[in-house]
């Protein structure tokens, strides 16, 4: 039997960086444990994404939060859901610098250190106190929500631009930026965060929605795993996207096969990113989804990853039509009720 592992060239390139395959582990609390980063390399893991160091919650954790809850309490009952309920101990800055330290002696593959701030200040001191630590580069997971109406689309769009560029004035290694799709203009957008110095854009966010507890009449967390169906929807920007931005494009949410990792690549995407489908199945599956995509792309003649990417990107399909108006047209009128 021949070795399609000898015959058939998975590497990429993202952020930079020469990777042995498009499979990435995103950012989750499996990265929390060094252990389990060695058995994401084990598993075929070409890159890890570390879990997100969350600026409002290193501010507001022990003593801090504890005073703060207090202080609060004293105001009224309802001041005190406005922090977050923490069901186990966060790490803060430092612990958080050792880990990087830890993952990097631990796996010869690139670690990638993630951020969430809540302040110029705190996205740039913390993402240079990274870079020292080692971190191969940084994605910037911005996770914004613009519910004060008085705060325009423009003013959202430049506060991403204005981070970024801060960010890249102040490290050396490469910086992602993992965006939401709820911008007006995702292209305009993109293309200003590239002129920013974004090195990559990882698309899409999961923005995860509070739910209504009807009897408790409460607002409750509710964590919902991706599916392949979220799949469509990045497939659709980075295919639009693939060719119009310098910066490396990643796909994140809805990756759950080897299929799912195809489609990612001939859209355009440098790198499939995934953790559902690790909750769910296992760090071991990363194997398996390694293996299924040499099997595909054995039986399908392809020679290399490089030879798909944006084989079927907008600016590469016979019809691009099919990424926009017509294409809507053609779903609802092809439709009929069973």
């Amino acid at each position: 039997m021949i070795d399609l592992s000898k015959t058939i060239d998975l590497s990429t390139t993202y952020l930079g960086l020469k990777l042995k395959n498009p499979l990435v582990a995103s950012s989750s609390p499996i990265c929390e444990d060094v252990g389990n980063v060695r058995r994401l390399e084990d598993s075929g893991a070409a890159a890890v994404v570390l879990q997100s160091l969350f600026e409002e919650q290193i501010e507001l954790e022990n003593e801090e939060l504890d005073r703060f809850i207090t202080e609060g309490s004293e105001l009224s009952a309802e001041s005190v859901t406005h922090f977050p309920e923490l069901t186990r101990r966060v790490a803060g800055p430092e612990a958080y610098l050792k880990h990087i330290e830890r993952c990097k002696q631990a796996v010869g593959i690139p670690v990638v250190a993630s951020l969430n701030g809540s302040t110029k200040g705190g996205w740039v001191g913390y993402a240079k106190q990274m870079e020292q630590a080692g971190a191969d580069a940084l994605e910037l997971n911005i996770y914004y929500i613009p519910t004060d109406p008085a705060v325009s689309g423009e003013q959202v769009e430049q506060r991403y631009v204005d981070l970024v560029r801060a960010v890249k004035e102040t490290v050396g290694i490469p910086v992602a930026v993992k965006l939401g799709p709820y911008f007006s203009s995702l292209g305009n957008m993109a293309g200003k965060l590239d002129a920013a110095g974004a090195d990559a854009l990882v698309l899409f966010n999961r923005f995860y929605q509070p739910d209504f507890d009807l009897e408790a009449l409460e607002v409750v967390p509710n964590l919902i795993l991706s599916n392949s169906h979220e799949l469509l929807l990045r497939l659709h920007w980075i295919a639009v996207l693939y060719g119009n931005v310098k910066a490396d494009l990643a796909l994140t949410g809805g990756v759950h096969n080897a299929a799912d990792v195809v489609k990612a690549m001939m859209a355009g995407s440098k790198v499939a990113m995934m953790t559902s489908a690790l909750l769910k199945r296992g760090i071991s599956y990363l194997d398996t989804i390694a293996t299924e995509l040499l099997v595909w792309m054995g039986e399908h003649e392809y020679e290399s990853i490089r030879q798909m990417q944006g084989s079927m990107s907008r600016r590469s399909v016979p019809q691009p039509a099919a990424f926009e108006r017509a294409n809507y047209m053609k779903v609802l009128s092809s439709y009929s009720m069973r």
